[in-house]
């Protein structure tokens, strides 16, 4: 059955590995580095990438999710193992809703207890999933810079050909 759940559940999927093999190529003695003073570190981005993956399996288990700033890590081999796992707890949390839980179900977003936004669990699934796309390009941009070698995304990258 074709649905916005189902389509969720496809590019989700989809996403992980790339995901993954980035937050693993990053050399760990340059995770401080930011291309400008007012950017986040590589370190930053990812701690709030990792939050992101964490708070979506609350906002498909609960109505209300109080946004996680940062999830801490030591390396960035940790940080992939995190991410890889805290994947597979939404992958298999999105598995238990039904399509109206999906739809229907209102979602409140606090950032540090206030109310910041209410919306369908949908639109906040969508909303922090596409927040990791776009963290996720932040930093493969960095990776270069730091020394690194970027992994394909969507295709192949000028450093896996």
């Amino acid at each position: 059955m074709n649905s916005n759940l189902n389509f969720f559940k496809t590019c989700f999927k989809s996403e992980r590995q790339s995901t993954i093999n980035l937050l693993a190529c990053m050399p760990d003695d340059s995770l401080h580095y930011k291309p400008h003073p007012i950017n986040r570190s590589a370190q930053e981005i990812t701690e709030h990438l990792l939050a992101h993956l964490f708070d979506l399996k609350i906002i498909i288990e609960n109505n209300q999710c109080d946004e996680t700033l940062s999830f801490s890590f030591k390396d960035a081999k940790e940080a992939s193992e995190i991410l890889n796992q805290l994947w597979a707890d939404v992958e298999k949390a999105l598995d238990k809703l039904t399509n109206e839980q999906w739809e229907t179900e209102m979602v409140e977003l606090l950032i540090s207890g206030k109310s910041f936004a209410t919306m369908p669990r949908t639109n906040m699934m969508w909303f922090f999933f596409f927040d990791i796309i776009h963290h996720r390009g932040q930093l493969s941009s960095y990776i270069r810079p730091m020394g690194g070698k970027n992994p394909a995304i969507y295709g192949y990258s000028a450093d896996t050909v």
